[in-house]
């Protein structure tokens, strides 16, 4: 029997290249995302495209309500919309920290309430949350994005213990630097929000520290094939980690003291 996914931020980036992986490898693939006409190139491959917004309780019910419609069950959800608010936390509006959690944290929750049921009732199911080497360890300047990823982090600790009994898989996806959108979108913000106040000249330093190693990253097929490789693992690890700097930078807030991590990421913006 075909698996059935559910990815959501089908639209670009690690969620499109996920969706194009998997339905090539013969799972039946739902792409989630707002703008369904970036979409097209997936849905000739045979990925069936919803039109969802994760902040919209309609939107988001409907979608899942139409998968289970024609196929009867769900067997991954993979929570992948996000994106990135950038500006120093003094400036960013609380409107916008709102919106950013809504997106990052309180989206993936509306999904994974509503498919847990069909879930619990298969037995089965893997549940795969896409956070960040950002919700481990925090930069200046993203306070609102990094609270969003670090608070899917324990979001995701107490489902994992909480599903396991029903034989859900609850898996987190760290990524490091990868090409995609996001860096041009939090980067904007960045610069709209914080480029003109007290701290535009660590956000000019931040924001040209990023375009300096933007080249480096890798494509977004590496987390593909990386949540690929854990949802078809017997018995999934509870992390998996890959990108531009991602291992190298979890190792040292493992190894360093707050003060010691702290002066490693201000000497990259003084």
């Amino acid at each position: 029997m075909k698996k059935v996914v559910l990815i959501t931020g089908a639209s670009a980036g690690m969620g499109m290249e996920t969706a194009k992986l998997l339905v090539q490898n013969g799972y039946i693939v739902y792409g989630a995302a707002r703008r369904v006409d970036k979409m097209l190139k997936i849905r000739k491959l045979g990925v069936k495209v919803l039109q969802m917004d994760v902040t919209d309780e309609d939107s988001v019910k409907n979608g899942v309500a139409e998968l289970i419609a024609a196929e009867g069950r769900i067997d991954v959800l993979i929570n992948n919309a996000g994106f990135g608010s950038y500006g120093a936390i003094e400036d960013v509006s609380i409107r916008e920290a709102t919106y950013q959690l809504d997106v990052n944290l309180f989206g993936a929750a509306r999904l994974i309430q509503l498919v847990l049921p069909y879930m619990r009732e298969q037995q089965s199911g893997k549940i795969v949350n896409i956070s960040s080497v950002g919700g481990k360890m925090a930069t200046p300047l993203g306070g609102w994005y990094h609270a969003s990823k670090f608070a899917l982090e324990g979001l995701s600790d107490s489902l994992r213990n909480e599903v396991k009994p029903f034989g859900i898989d609850v898996i987190v996806i760290e990524p490091g630097g990868v090409k995609s959108e996001w860096g041009e979108i939090a980067f904007t913000s960045l610069m709209k929000v914080s480029g003109h106040t007290a701290y535009k000249t660590m956000a000019n330093k931040f924001a040209n520290a990023f375009k300096a190693t933007e080249g480096k990253n890798p494509e977004p097929i590496i987390i593909a094939e990386l949540i690929r490789k854990a949802i078809e693992a017997r018995k999934p690890k509870a992390r998996y980690i890959a990108g531009y700097m991602a291992r190298p930078a979890i190792f040292m807030k493992n190894l360093l003291s707050d003060s010691l991590m702290d002066k490693v990421i201000m000497s990259q913006v003084n």
